[in-house]
């Protein structure tokens, strides 16, 4: 039987360290691209791209034709949970999401206590269109937003710069705010192994706002959910491939890889690299960590930042990436230099 094609991206994650490390972006397939943004102006309101299976795949594919990333990431968004919970979720243009906010116990208690995987079957269709246009060489993951992040815009009914409607909310109403963490756990589970049945090799949850947290309500809120998702999936799919991202975790980082068992963590370009190297990359791998502003302004900048990133990490696994997503004035000759610098 010939053997099919091993995945680098998938190899890392599984202990295998790669003398090219695998190469993708947060948020590669965006507004940084005129075919993006095309396609976005065909779809209406984002949400409308994000549930148009065509359409979500196609610009899924996108970063992978132009630029050969080792991985494609579904494209979607972490708030359609909430959306499959029933709850109002729509993008206004300039200013983000916004949502019916559950800002006290009352309104907690009208949450749904299950998510509809039905209202999300676009996502599934979206990744087994992309799964079957792949090359068998590049893997495809599939994500979710963290409970904490999450809860944050679903609280206030939007994003703040310090999440403190959340933040307070978990201080005074503590009940309240476990059962929509709650929800979202068991809604998360279902959600991600519902995208491995569809063809997902890998998942990743996105923690944006761990940062905020002291480190008790950190380990509370962000840590132990996490946790509790990984044990999840993998009680149905023991192998599962999972990469936790809580962005600014900073010296929790150790903590957080040992409780929740990913395995590997998302760095962002803040992180320490001799303390990452030390206490996080010698038990799993790590994916990081350019700045994304480095990448807008290319030239020797770029390249010496390109060289930090593969002299600090690249002697362990590393996955390249960015330390948090592309932003969308970032020139695509930069994202082709990166690439360049990177695969040698």
């Amino acid at each position: 039987m010939p053997q099919s094609p091993t995945k680098p991206f998938i190899d890392v994650l599984s202990g295998q360290r790669q003398t090219i490390p695998p190469v993708w972006m947060m948020r590669q397939a965006g507004r940084y691209l005129p075919e993006y943004r095309e396609v976005r102006a065909k779809a209406g309101g984002f949400l409308d791209l994000c549930f148009n299976p065509e359409l979500a795949a196609e610009v899924t594919l996108q970063p992978i034709r132009r630029f050969g990333f080792d991985a494609a990431i579904i494209f979607s968004d972490i708030l359609v949970i909430p959306y499959a919970l029933g709850r109002s979720v729509r993008f206004e243009v300039g200013e983000g999401p916004r949502l019916e906010p559950l800002d006290d116990p009352a309104k907690v208690a009208t949450l749904a206590p299950r998510v509809d995987l039905g209202k999300l079957k676009p996502v599934f269709e979206a990744l087994k269109i992309v799964r079957g246009a792949l090359d068998p060489r590049i893997a495809l993951i599939g994500f979710c937003g963290a409970p904490w992040t999450v809860a944050t815009y679903m609280v206030a009914g939007h994003g703040t710069p310090d999440q403190a409607p959340a933040r307070m909310m978990a201080y005074r109403h503590p009940e309240a705010f476990s059962e929509i963490i709650d929800v979202l756990v068991d809604s998360s589970i279902e959600y991600l192994l519902a995208q491995l049945a569809a063809g997902a090799d890998a998942l990743q949850i996105f923690d944006t706002w761990a940062g905020v947290l002291p480190p008790a309500e950190f380990a509370r809120w962000s840590t132990e959910p996490t946790r509790r998702i990984v044990e999840g999936v993998r009680a149905k799919v023991p192998e599962a491939k999972i990469i936790g991202f809580p962005r600014g975790a900073g010296a929790l980082l150790p903590g957080y890889v040992e409780a929740t068992g990913v395995d590997a963590v998302s760095i962002d370009w803040t992180a320490e690299p001799a303390f990452i190297r030390e206490r996080v990359q010698s038990k799993v791998a790590v994916q990081g960590n350019l700045d994304p502003l480095v990448l807008i302004t290319g030239g020797s900048a770029l390249d010496r930042a390109v060289d930090d990133v593969l002299a600090n990490f690249a002697q362990g696994r590393l996955i390249f990436n960015l330390g948090h997503g592309i932003q969308p004035e970032t020139p695509i000759a930069h994202v082709e230099q990166m690439l360049k610098r990177v695969r040698g």
